[in-house]
């Protein structure tokens, strides 16, 4: 058993992350923001279910905050599965976006990237096995009308993917990124009615959320240990 921490656990994508994670024996810290409520409530089903969760909430963009509740974490020990998926997005064409819309989106993937993981990295180091798994999106990719903002912060961390994944490969620590395409959830179901998806996806569907949960599990798995630095993306062929 490995103590896994998701961050944006109380969401779609990250509840099914923590689920499977679950399904495979390991400790799993459930994390939210503003939705404490959610992630409690998927703590007790995995409770239910025999496996050890827990709850915690804070803000990723906080740096204080983190460092108070990842010393928490840590005094039992260390955390060797690691999947940054909190993010957020504030659309708008670029000509009309205003600064907070930029800031606040950069803030959370990428600030909150740096705020969560470097504090968990030597304690991971120290007993030579880790896995990081940066969930961040097709639009990093390829962009997006109207979401630069979020292309940016998810660009961003595909470049830290692959930095991160050299820097800690002699330590046994693997670092890849999963880049979801349109996954079923209340924030694509805002942006992509059924005739986006039909137009944009060639598999004339939205993916689901384990199917993303599907890709980490096998990514913090013993299997994955000679995959690190790739950035692969669970999109139903859009590129």
């Amino acid at each position: 058993m490995k103590r896994a921490l998701v961050t944006g656990g109380s969401g779609a994508i990250g509840g099914a992350i923590c689920r499977a994670l679950a399904a495979d024996r390991h400790e799993v810290y459930v994390h939210a923001n503003r939705s404490l409520d959610k992630a409690e409530a998927l703590v007790a089903e995995l409770r239910a279910a025999g496996h050890v969760a827990h709850a915690v909430a804070f803000d990723v963009t906080d740096p204080d905050a983190v460092d108070a509740a990842l010393a928490s974490i840590l005094a039992d020990g260390s955390i060797q599965i690691l999947v940054n998926n909190a993010g957020i997005t504030d659309d708008a064409v670029l000509p009309g976006m205003k600064r907070a819309q930029w800031t606040s989106v950069i803030d959370v993937a990428l600030n909150g990237f740096f705020n969560v993981t470097q504090p968990l990295l030597l304690p991971m180091m120290a007993t030579r096995w880790g896995r990081i798994v940066n969930v961040t999106s097709v639009a990093g990719l390829v962009g997006n009308r109207g979401q630069g903002n979020y292309a940016a912060a998810k660009a961003g961390l595909h470049g830290v993917t692959k930095s991160l994944a050299i820097e800690v490969a002699s330590r046994g620590i693997t670092v890849n990124a999963v880049a979801p395409g349109i996954i079923e959830s209340d924030m694509s179901a805002a942006v992509f009615d059924r005739a986006a998806i039909e137009r944009l996806v060639p598999m004339k569907r939205a993916g689901k959320p384990e199917d993303v949960a599907a890709m980490i599990r096998f990514l913090v798995s013993e299997a994955a240990g000679y995959v690190s630095g790739q950035v692969i993306s669970v999109n139903g062929a859009m590129v």
